[in-house]
């Protein structure tokens, strides 16, 4: 079986043993995802079957939605409400639905994080929770990322937290964010709570549960369940060629560079409602697109 597979990842389960589950499931080995989720996460985890496996490295960039719970006056070792208090002070006065909305309003745009001590970012060979869990110190490196809707939902202060939605660009931590807006109203905070509702253009309602699956497997339409090559790279631009330039991408062959604008790098060719390839500018001959991807037919 080839296809897309949005997975609705439960709580408790790394993203590697949802991959685990879903090979026995299918029957497979070939199985990858698009975007690591903790274990007390729950959310849209994007995997890719059989031949889409190609896809995952073109879906793992694509932007994130999350829901998440921001805590105010402690600090946790992990940046999340796993870890071991650091740091705790009394609110005394819960900030106004003003104020917060203010303060989120000023991260949207391009901000600049640094990788929580207990994530999976590698420095120098090693990942940032290995030199946590051995209590070394290490300089993490400071990295850029966009921050495209961030909207106040909900304001708790009987227990000192709110609750944001946002959607931003892969690679944004969101336990980073919380201690940032944190820290920009004056206290120390982490993130008590999150969901990813959308990811890799496929969201909460087009994602199934385990029990699906299960339902699916007995029934035996567990193929029924995968989406298209064409339904996952949506977010591309595309051309529309005829059979006989068809016959060229699939041996690999360069072609004249389209006419009208195109937006997004690589881009798909489609023949009959389906993706045929991803091209690429060839930076050699400004006249041509290469093939970057062809895909079996």
């Amino acid at each position: 079986m080839n296809g897309i597979l949005p997975l609705w990842k439960p709580r408790g389960l790394t993203s590697h043993d949802c991959v685990q589950k879903v090979r026995k499931i299918f029957q497979t080995r070939k199985i990858g995802h698009t975007g690591t989720l903790d274990p007390e996460v729950e959310g849209v985890l994007v995997l890719c079957i059989g031949e889409a496996t190609k896809l995952v490295q073109y879906l793992t960039k694509v932007k994130k939605t999350y829901i998440a719970q921001c805590t105010l006056g402690q600090a946790t070792e992990t940046e999340d409400q796993t870890g071991k208090i650091i740091e705790e002070v009394k609110i005394n006065s819960f900030p106004s639905e003003n104020e917060l909305i203010d303060v989120l309003n000023s991260f949207k745009g391009r901000v600049t994080q640094i990788p929580p001590m207990y994530s999976a970012v590698r420095v120098r060979g090693k990942r940032l929770y290995e030199y946590a869990r051995n209590n070394e110190y290490i300089e993490r490196p400071k990295r850029m990322v966009d921050i495209y809707e961030i909207d106040l939902l909900k304001l708790n202060p009987e227990n000192n937290s709110f609750s944001f939605k946002t959607t931003c660009s892969a690679g944004t931590f969101i336990r980073t964010l919380c201690v940032d807006i944190g820290k920009k109203l004056g206290f120390p905070a982490h993130m008590s709570y999150l969901v990813r509702t959308e990811s890799s253009n496929f969201t909460k309602d087009e994602a199934f549960t385990f029990a699906d699956l299960e339902k699916a497997k007995n029934n035996d339409t567990l193929a029924q369940l995968l989406y298209s090559k064409t339904r996952a790279l949506v977010h591309f631009d595309e051309i529309q060629i005829d059979e006989q330039t068809r016959q060229k991408v699939i041996h690999g062959q360069k072609l004249p560079k389209p006419k009208h604008e195109i937006k997004t790098e690589p881009f798909k060719l489609m023949h009959n409602k389906k993706v045929v390839a991803l091209y690429k500018f060839d930076q050699k001959d400004p006249s041509k697109i290469r093939p970057e991807r062809v895909f079996n037919t």
